[in-house]
């Protein structure tokens, strides 16, 4: 291959003539110079009728502004965007003047290119190494890449997170919730740790519900967090609520939301277990954890879980009581439809979203405030949440919110009257 169809940047050869961009540049050239010149046209329009001292037309063409360069997701595209003049009025306050919708002043980036960068730095790419990394699109001189730009981007973010935080919720119905607090690999001025909750809607579709910044995880923080639910029109308990051993947060329910159900997660639960055995007969117990909470009824599963107990309960009591502790909250999806088993078990949806976070932070070495790390994994959730996989059969959420009882996931048939 030409060296002459490649440019060297850091010792690495970035493809950069490209004749299918290069159409599709030229392409959108005269497209926006088209566009721009019927702007201008149905503006002079506007103003055909007044004339000027010598009855001539005030309002005329006078050229163009001169040539800038727009930063698209094609590369860059030069633009000339045309002026008028007022041969009529001297005072500068009453001169008609013509700004471009479509070309607004000191335009130089298109939006997508402005949403673009912000979202490279969350997945991965430092605010100083932005020149570098879109140098094949953008080209390597491209202006508005510098780190301050970055920078005052991501003030959006936390501006679109007020937003959400402060959203209406009365018109909203949450059946199953999950929660959990993550920790992130990142300095933080204080020991903080993101308190999250998804929640899944009565047609099904899970959503980011909560996220906040909390001290630890401790009942004061998730407190605050469900209260600042309620106020905002939360006012239905969710039916199930699914999340790891934290007290916290099991403690704060209690007070807020008293009639939801609570299902402790399976995952977290066996690793706990597990962590108070010998390794080498880890592998063993995790298939007989696997065999509770997998059983087709409950009451085979109440047998597997007695049966872990008289195993291991002589040599590894802690391991036991750890499983023994949470036995009532345990097994309780067996109370609902067996079709959302695999969604309820285990705080999953949580989990699987903030692996992302987590990669993006253990790429940072800096200090972080909690305002900033909340913002990146908000700005990552919405990302993740158009991925995230509706309930199975939600028109059995339906039934659950009626009360309708269900027996190892079946629904119970009344007797007749």
């Amino acid at each position: 291959m030409s060296k002459d169809n490649v440019i060297e940047l850091n010792k690495q050869e970035i493809f950069v003539d490209d004749p299918i961009t290069d159409i599709l540049r030229q392409g959108a050239r005269k497209l926006l110079a088209e566009a721009l010149h019927a702007e201008i046209e149905s503006f002079l329009s506007q103003y055909s009728d007044i004339k000027d001292d010598r009855g001539c037309m005030r309002v005329t063409r006078n050229g163009y502004l001169p040539e800038r360069e727009i930063q698209t997701g094609i590369g860059p595209v030069p633009v000339k965007v045309p002026r008028v003049r007022d041969r009529q009025s001297d005072n500068e306050s009453e001169r008609i003047r013509f700004t471009s919708f479509i070309m607004p002043p000191y335009l130089r980036k298109t939006k997508s290119m402005e949403e673009l960068m912000p979202w490279l730095y969350l997945k991965g790419i430092s605010t100083g190494d932005f020149r570098e990394a879109l140098a094949a699109l953008v080209g390597k001189d491209a202006p508005g890449l510098s780190a301050p730009t970055i920078s005052r981007l991501k003030i959006i973010w936390q501006e679109d997170l007020e937003q959400w935080q402060k959203r209406d919720l009365s018109n909203k119905r949450f059946v199953y919730i999950w929660a959990d607090g993550i920790y992130c690999n990142v300095r933080m001025e204080e020991k903080q740790c993101l308190l999250v909750i998804i929640g899944a809607t009565k047609d099904g579709k899970k959503e980011l519900l909560a996220l906040e910044s909390g001290f630890r995880e401790s009942e004061l923080s998730w407190t605050e967090l469900l209260l600042n639910l309620k106020r905002r029109g939360l006012k239905d308990s969710p039916e199930l609520a699914v999340g790891d051993g934290s007290l916290g947060f099991w403690k704060a329910l209690a007070k807020v939301y008293d009639d939801t159900r609570w299902q402790r997660c399976w995952v977290h639960k066996t690793a706990n277990v597990l962590n108070k055995l010998p390794k080498s007969i880890q592998a063993k117990a995790k298939e007989k954890l696997h065999m509770i909470w997998m059983a087709p009824e409950k009451d085979e599963a109440e047998q597997h879980f007695d049966d872990f107990i008289k195993i291991y309960e002589a040599k590894y009591p802690k391991a036991t009581e750890c499983l023994e502790k949470d036995s009532d909250v345990l097994l309780t999806f067996y109370d609902f439809p067996a079709e959302h088993w695999r969604h309820i078990r285990t705080t999953n949806p949580i989990e699987s979203t903030f692996a992302t976070v987590r990669l993006r932070t253990a790429k940072v070495r800096s200090c972080f405030s909690s305002k900033t790390v909340v913002t990146m994994a908000f700005k990552l959730c919405q990302s993740a949440e158009k991925r995230w996989q509706r309930l199975h059969h939600s028109e059995k959420l339906a039934e659950v919110i009626e009360g309708v009882i269900f027996v190892s996931g079946i629904k119970k048939i009344q007797d007749a009257a």
